[in-house]
């Protein structure tokens, strides 16, 4: 499901306890960060046991269910005097490995790794997403048991952690502090949040929920904005477009030109292609672009064109309409999203004049291009000033501040209006 995914969630079983299936039968289906996936059946056989019911979340390596697989089907041994010690011993070495079970699982976790210690929480099982927050952030294990859970079962959420940050970590310490108090601190209020119909968020609103609430914790956002004259860009693929599409079978939007015109400002600004760990700035030797996605639920994903830089406009274009139809079709997989070192928001396409995206963590900017709107623009000519109809968009760039600043976002987002600017109307196509 992917090298980084530590946890999944289990949404529907296709296929119930007794019931048989044959090789390649979809037993169940899976969601991972923002993408679903169908799992098949390794082989024929019969479902013994599910584990796990729907809507569980499933730690990566955790036995989910017992198939008894055809293909290696044996008639059942008897323990006789036919059955030598040596055979009944590997049998039983054999029987725990076979029964695994999250219980087992989360009780070795929470005594390798747990001291002793009065706690809030009944379940101290912690994910090893959990644990990588804690790390960042500097909790320990006695603080964490005390932070309020919401997950099934007490299991502590990774919202629940960042709520918990965001409250200032009141159970930071045992014993009552001293404070500052000049220092701002967020205020416990009860606001009445009206009536009305009840809409619970499905659980990709969830993950992007926590997601957004994830990077403006961690990143300081700062936003620059340029204007981009696009007229040529336009003009030249109005004109192209019919033939583009005639001659290649690929449709020609403006997605696969932002994409260029961005992949070669980031390699004359290769320091806005990175993203932060702990103190060291990892500064990317690959141009992945995610573009930011609606689907038809109304969430967003982020589909990745890899390698950018080193595609034609045909390859850009042949992307680009591949990863949007699978957004449309809820058929992206776990690959298609994976690996973005820089995202691109077209606003523009809801009618958006412009906008202040959040960037996609881990990444230190976000690029949004808003709607390409005609009006009369005063330009310089031969004979002076004049008055004309241009293509005009913004381009609004939100950055990390903790490692970008002002004159590397200002001067990236400004080339990256240049490119879209000086785009040669003499392409040939």
């Amino acid at each position: 499901m992917g090298e980084s995914i530590t946890e999944g969630t289990i949404i529907n079983w296709l296929i119930n306890e007794g019931d048989a299936f044959e090789e390649g039968d979809i037993i169940l289906e899976v969601a991972t960060d923002k993408v679903d996936n169908e799992v098949p059946a390794p082989a024929s056989g019969v479902l013994i046991e599910t584990k796990y019911q729907a809507k569980d979340v499933v730690q990566v390596g955790e036995v989910i269910a017992l198939l008894e697989v055809s293909s290696t089907l044996k008639s059942p041994k008897k323990t006789d005097a036919t059955q030598t010690d040596s055979e009944a011993a590997q049998n039983t070495k054999k029987q725990p490995k076979k029964k695994r079970s999250l219980t087992s699982s989360a009780v070795e976790v929470s005594h390798s790794n747990a001291t002793s210690f009065s706690v809030n929480n009944t379940n101290t099982f912690f994910s090893p997403l959990i644990i990588s927050i804690a790390k960042e952030h500097h909790i320990s294990y006695e603080e964490l048991a005390r932070i309020p859970a919401t997950g099934k079962e007490g299991r502590l959420r990774k919202s629940d952690v960042f709520q918990y940050i965001e409250d200032g970590r009141p159970f930071k310490f045992a014993q009552p502090v001293v404070q500052d108090p000049t220092a701002y601190r967020i205020p416990q209020l009860s606001f009445d949040k009206g009536q009305g119909k009840i809409v619970e968020m499905d659980r990709m609103r969830q993950m992007i929920a926590d997601h957004m609430v994830y990077s403006k914790h961690t990143s300081p956002h700062v936003t620059a904005y340029v204007e981009a004259d696009l007229t040529n860009m336009v003009q030249w693929r109005h004109d192209n477009k019919v033939a583009f599409q005639e001659k290649y079978g690929e449709r020609l939007t403006f997605t696969p030109l932002f994409v260029e015109a961005v992949a070669k400002a980031i390699k004359d600004f290769p320091n806005i292609n990175a993203s932060v760990d702990g103190k060291n700035i990892i500064v990317k030797d690959h141009i992945n672009i995610g573009m930011a996605t609606a689907l038809p639920s109304g969430n967003l994903i982020v589909p990745v064109v890899k390698n950018a830089d080193q595609k034609n406009l045909l390859e850009l274009a042949k992307d680009v309409n591949v990863l949007a139809s699978k957004a449309r079709d809820n058929n992206l997989g776990a690959d298609d999203i994976k690996g973005s070192s820089f995202t691109i928001s077209n606003v523009g396409t809801f009618g958006s004049v412009m906008g202040t995206p959040i960037i996609n963590q881990p990444e230190v900017a976000i690029l949004a291009l808003g709607i390409i709107k005609k009006r009369p623009e005063v330009i310089t000519t031969d004979k002076g000033d004049d008055i004309a109809i241009r293509s005009m968009m913004y381009l609004s760039l939100s950055f990390d501040h903790r490692v970008v600043d002002g004159f590397l976002g200002g001067s990236f987002v400004r080339r990256v209006a240049d490119y879209f600017e000086q785009f040669d109307t003499n392409r040939k196509i």
